[in-house]
């Protein structure tokens, strides 16, 4: 089974966070998800996460620590996802890979249909957001 590993953002602004909904194909097509991609030989969740949200959303962001990491396994994949507390420091999210976007309050977050690997991150980040 194909293994991936993946940096993900959890970007939290005026207590809201970030979320993306991909595009219409593959296992995951229109779920929602915390923005993010796959590391490159050599880098770090953290230099992923930066460098995808900057192709990706066209934003410049600052991690401010590591969240959790997920380890799920699709039908056709197993994932492991690092997932970071991020600050967007520039830019405005400009979709490039995305159908579309929302910024999420804590009673919102279960108002969309996440991919199964982002829902621990979402507990965890609604967790945050209440304390």
């Amino acid at each position: 089974m194909k293994q991936i590993v993946v940096a993900a953002a959890v970007i939290i602004k005026d207590g809201k966070v970030f979320a993306a909904q991909r595009k219409d194909s593959g296992e995951l097509a229109r779920k929602w998800e915390f923005p993010g991609g796959k590391l490159e030989v050599g880098e770090s969740g953290e230099e992923a996460i930066v460098r995808e949200i900057s192709e990706e959303l066209s934003a410049k962001i600052a991690v401010e620590d590591h969240l959790m990491t997920v380890n799920h396994t699709y039908e056709t994949f197993h994932i492991t996802m690092h997932a970071y507390r991020c600050a967007l420091v520039a830019g405005d999210m400009v979709l490039t890979e995305h159908l579309d976007c929302r910024w999420l309050g804590p009673e919102e977050l279960y108002s969309v249909e996440w991919a199964a690997a982002d829902l621990p991150i979402v507990a965890r980040t609604k967790a945050l957001m209440e304390s």
